[in-house]
């Protein structure tokens, strides 16, 4: 009676592991919705080389499906992850980057928990951004830099309020910034470069207080630089090249205490150069191929520490100023292209320079020019 007693104890022991067992497969298995939602979005993309879609199969959506996470908690998707270009495995092992073709399916926008969403680098991605990713209400991290995205910034990106980081950069996004952008006040990296977006920078940009860096580079926009980007008190790099902005650089951009890098090269900015910038925390300053004219501002210092310097292909008149040699470091200067005359001041400064940094000047000389005609 004993052994039959216990053998039926094991039995009922081994019941109940097998019971819980199959609840924590229930448990831990993604939610078929969401399993459902990845394959349709699948579905509109294909990727012939590395094969990151292989994995792509079985129940469990959250396990093993490449550039999928999940909450470890619910179970809900979170993020995706695609990167075509990548030093994982499955990239050494193919010997390539990777290429993809498709559209992004709206189908995207049924994950309603997803955090981060990043597709870059895949060069052949085409068709518009969906305008339902601005329901994606969780999403702290969009970037889908590298392919070739054409259409709109969605109207109301503004209610993916906690976006941190918009990473569009090197695709074919069209028409202006959307107004609604402003309304992301956590907001800290912006990247639109290399695309052919229009219209002005929102005037009120300044709302976006945790800004560090924004990349305009490589637009079309237009309009003037707004006076309220320069309280943005974080802001670190500001790349504004190559697009049409017009009007004078203002002065309180030199009085911002962290912004290292300026970059207005390649627009029909005006005016004179407030001399607040050549004593300001601005390590790169690239004001080439403007229509700047004056002269370059005497007010360098022991403050003045510029890794690059370039003033190139304006209409600069007048000398260098003689206060450029009171600079703790200059990396690099170019002011060639422009209308400045007399002696290149000598110093550490310009030692390792050639002369294509000084060149087609109205009449610059001295090393490593022509050297300059004695005055009787």
């Amino acid at each position: 009676m004993v052994d039959a007693t216990n053998a039926l104890v094991i039995v009922l022991n081994s019941v109940v592991v097998l019971l819980l067992a199959g609840g924590a497969t229930v448990v831990q298995a993604c939610i078929p919705s969401e399993r459902a939602a990845l394959l349709e979005f699948r579905s509109k993309l294909n990727e012939p080389y590395i094969g990151v879609f292989k994995t792509w199969k079985g129940q469990d959506c959250c396990n093993g499906w490449y550039g999928v996470s999940c909450d470890p908690k619910s179970r809900r998707v979170s993020g995706i992850t695609l990167r075509g270009v990548s030093e994982e495995p499955i990239f050494q092992r193919a010997k390539r980057k990777g290429f993809m073709t498709g559209t992004i399916s709206p189908a995207i926008c049924k994950l309603a928990h997803l955090s981060g969403i990043t597709i870059t680098d895949w060069e052949g991605i085409s068709g518009v951004i969906p305008s339902c990713i601005t329901n994606l209400l969780a999403m702290r991290h969009l970037d889908l830099v590298g392919n070739k995205i054409s259409g709109v910034i969605p109207a109301n990106i503004g209610k993916l309020v906690k976006l941190s980081v918009l990473n569009l950069a090197d695709n074919k996004i069209s028409d202006a910034i959307p107004p609604s952008i402003t309304r992301l006040t956590r907001l800290s990296h912006i990247d639109l470069r290399n695309n052919v977006i229009s219209g002005v920078i929102p005037g009120d940009i300044g709302r976006l207080k945790m800004l560090s860096r924004v990349l305009l580079t490589g637009n079309r926009i237009s309009g003037k630089i707004p006076e309220s980007l320069t309280r943005i008190y974080r802001l670190a790099d500001l790349e504004l090249g190559r697009n049409r902005i017009t009007g004078a650089i203002p002065a309180s951009l030199g009085k911002m205490s962290v912004l290292a890098t300026l970059d207005l090269h390649g627009n029909l900015i005006s005016g004179a150069i407030p001399g607040s910038l050549m004593t300001s925390s601005i390590s790169n300053l690239n004001l080439s191929g403007n229509r700047l004219a004056g002269k370059i501002p005497n007010t360098f210092g022991p403050r003045s520490y510029f890794t690059v310097l370039d003033l190139s292909n304006n209409s600069l008149q007048g000398a260098i100023p003689a206060s450029i040699m009171t600079a703790s470091f200059i990396g690099h200067i170019d002011v060639s292209r422009n209308q400045l005359c007399g002696k290149i001041p000598t110093g550490s400064h310009f030692s390792h320079l050639e002369a294509t940094s000084f060149a087609y000047n109205r009449c610059l000389c001295g090393k490593p020019l022509r050297n300059c005609l004695a005055v009787n």
